[in-house]
């Protein structure tokens, strides 16, 4: 699983931007940009052995990789539901379900959706905002 970002140069900066996290950081040159993002989601999962990777692009696109996929999907619906606002009570009564500790297994990384489920999921607690899953060329 790989997520999308963009990297600018900004004055004697630059800026990097993981939409899918609701993230930036920056660093002095785009190496140590790339580098700061990688510790950025590092962090963020905090979990034992997670590694992430930069794979840059065109155009100031990258592409952020990991050894573990359901880790970094737990990453992505926690920011999203965040950024909504929401709590995991919301979010388990919107989804129709009595406890939130079904809801909270996903973004744990301990249960990994379907794509129909994973769909659902995105609906819910992106609040409403279309969340574009892109596919890189090779």
């Amino acid at each position: 699983m790989r997520i999308n970002g963009i990297v600018v140069k900004d004055g004697k900066h630059w800026l990097v931007e993981l939409p899918l996290l609701d993230a930036m950081t920056q660093g002095t040159t785009r190496k140590n940009a790339y580098a700061m993002a990688v510790d950025l989601v590092e962090t963020l999962v905090d979990r034992t052995g997670f590694k992430a990777s930069i794979h840059p692009g065109k155009h100031g696109e990258f592409e952020l990789s990991c050894s573990d996929s359901g880790a970094l999907l737990g990453l992505v619906l926690k920011r999203q539901r965040e950024a909504s606002g929401l709590s995991l009570a919301e979010v388990a009564k919107r989804l129709g379900v009595k406890s939130r500790n079904a809801y909270a297994r996903y973004e744990q990384g301990q249960s990994v959706p379907t794509v129909d489920k994973l769909n659902e999921l995105l609906r819910v607690v992106s609040g409403g905002r279309d969340l574009v899953l892109k596919q890189s060329a090779a």
